[in-house]
C-alpha cells in the first residue's frame, strides 16, 4: 500500500527510511499516472519495496528539487539516495528494468 508524502514527511518516509523505496511522482489530472499505479503496487509487494507517491500540484519544492519535468517520474531510493529513475506509464517488466530491479 502506498504511503503519500509532502515536503514535511517526504525526509521521514523517503530519506531516512531503511532500504528501498520507489517514489512516484505524479498528480489527480494525469492519466498515464493512474494506468501505472497498479503496475507500481504489484512491484512494491513483489520486490518488498516501499512505495511513496507524491502529487506535484501540493508538492511542487519536491518536485522541482529533483527535477520533475513529466510525469509520471518514478525514483528508486536505497539508503536515502536516488539510484535510478523512469519516466511514463510502461509494462511491469520495462519498469522494474529502468528502476533495477529486474531478476537476472
Amino acid at each position: 500500500m502506498a504511503t503519500n508524502a509532502t515536503t514535511d514527511t517526504f525526509d521521514s518516509e523517503v530519506l531516512r527510511s531503511d532500504g528501498k523505496v520507489i517514489v512516484d511522482f505524479w498528480a489527480e489530472w494525469c492519466g498515464p499516472c493512474h494506468a501505472v499505479s497498479p503496475v507500481l503496487d504489484r512491484i512494491a509487494d513483489e520486490h518488498q519495496v516501499k512505495l511513496v507517491k507524491v502529487n506535484i500540484d501540493n508538492e511542487q519544492d519536491l518536485a522541482q528539487r529533483y527535477g520533475v519535468a513529466s510525469i509520471p517520474f518514478m525514483v528508486l531510493f536505497e539508503n536515502g539516495e536516488p539510484q535510478a529513475s523512469a519516466v511514463g506509464a510502461m509494462p511491469k517488466g520495462s519498469l522494474e528494468k529502468a528502476l533495477g530491479l529486474a531478476e537476472g
